[in-house]
């Protein structure tokens, strides 16, 4: 190992990541170790190095980060003593770019120690608890921050985003312990906010250039200016999502719509936004302004798709089929109506009653679209044992056959 040239030592020394090969490269020879500080990454996977003596545990984390001066990205998801991670971040900080921290819910580890690391330009936490500001110093190269399976009280948030204002990436992701999230950012892009525990949250944002939103768990959802957004996903896994409000969105390609109830309100004010959008997927299963839960009220089919003419492709969940399959939901549907870029429908349906009705919505969709390249039927368990279910299966296969080289069954 010894004939080695120095460049290929550093080399491969730069591409080690796990703390158990950079500790064993370290004792291959006094050369080696003396290219220690090469090292970019290091990698403390949960119990990588885990010796019974917490002492000498530490000691070998402190070690190995103050060898390697170059440092650029640190993960830490082993046990270690809250009291050495300033000192440790303090050895790294002139170099350090990207922080991985997992803290596992213990409330001693001192947050406001990363502003130790004043060029951090990423940072995930993991298990943490901050109850109020973490006290982090200004961090204006910090791009990217993401909070999971964390608890933030009120005020926390606020203290968090004010420290790092040119954040482009955020994610908050099966937190708890937030009533309202309020962000305002200049410059962010792309957003994921994923709340936990009962009772409605509610979220406003105002960041003017983003592109991505993806949030889980809201029951109001407030976003201001959003010319660049581009792909939108709103989700209530329990309860209501009772409101829902939006800029105009010129830009938006793909809109998934999730949840067991959205009030009906809620429902046409992101679809009449989203009269541009490309990609529609909805898993909506009831509406309803109050705790009742009500199917969807009737759809016009033209009138749906006339407002939505770049549709390509289309995704619906049993309560947005039987709305279109609804009485005089085809009255507007004549031979010059046509859904121009449409190629792609899928939709589940659950139950066998209206069958007629159903097939020549699904008829119609076919016929008017002149792009459709692939129509997929998906049928769930059905709850109904009427002698329905077995015509309706008999109409599909017909349908299936008729137009074999389209539609599919699953």
């Amino acid at each position: 190992m010894d004939v080695l040239p120095d460049e290929v030592v550093q080399y491969i020394l730069t591409y080690m990541k796990d703390a158990k090969d950079v500790a064993r490269c370290s004792c291959v020879s006094k050369r080696w170790k003396e290219f220690m500080p090469s090292v970019k990454s290091l990698y403390f996977p949960r119990n990588s190095i885990y010796d019974s003596r917490r002492t000498d545990f530490d000691e070998t984390i402190g070690r190995l980060i103050r060898s390697s001066s170059s440092l650029e990205e640190l993960t830490l998801y082993c046990p270690f003593s809250s009291s050495n991670l300033k000192p440790w971040l303090t050895s790294a900080g002139r170099s350090l770019r990207h922080l991985d921290l997992r803290v596992d819910g213990d409330r001693r580890t001192d947050l406001s120690c990363i502003g130790a690391a004043h060029g951090l330009e990423s940072l995930k936490l993991w298990g943490a608890v901050i109850v109020g500001s973490p006290g982090w110093a200004q961090s204006p190269r910090l791009t990217r921050l993401e909070i999971v399976g964390s608890t933030l009280k009120d005020g926390a948030l606020v203290g968090c985003l004010e420290s790092c204002p040119n954040l482009t990436e955020l994610a908050l992701l099966g937190c708890d312990g937030m009533q309202s999230i309020s962000i305002e950012l200049q410059w962010l892009e792309r957003c994921r906010l994923d709340v936990l525990g009962p009772g409605e949250c509610s979220l406003h944002l105002s960041s003017p250039k983003i592109e991505f939103l993806d949030v889980v768990g809201f029951g109001w959802v407030c976003v201001n200016a959003t010319p660049c957004l581009k792909n939108l996903s709103i989700a209530k896994n329990s309860g209501r999502v009772y409101r829902v409000e939006f800029g105009e969105l010129p830009s938006l390609d793909s809109l998934m719509l999730r949840g067991v109830q959205w009030s009906w309100d809620a429902v046409q004010s992101i679809l009449q936004r989203a009269s541009n959008v490309k990609h529609l997927f909805m898993k909506i299963e009831f509406s309803g302004n109050s705790d009742r839960l009500l199917p969807f009220p009737r759809i016009d089919l033209a009138e749906f798709f006339s407002s939505h003419l770049n549709l390509c492709s289309f995704e619906i969940h049993g309560a947005m089929f039987a709305a279109l399959c609804q009485k005089n939901s085809l009255t507007s549907v004549d031979s010059e109506f046509e859904i121009p870029y449409l190629e792609k429908v899928r939709i589940s349906v659950r139950s066998p009653l209206n069958a007629e009705q159903k097939m020549n919505t699904l008829e119609s969709l076919l016929k008017s679209s002149p792009r459709l390249q692939t129509m997929i039927i998906k049928i769930l368990s059905m709850r109904n044992t009427h002698e329905s279910e077995k015509a309706f299966f008999q109409k599909v296969c017909r349908f299936r056959y008729k137009y074999e080289k389209i539609v599919q069954i699953e």
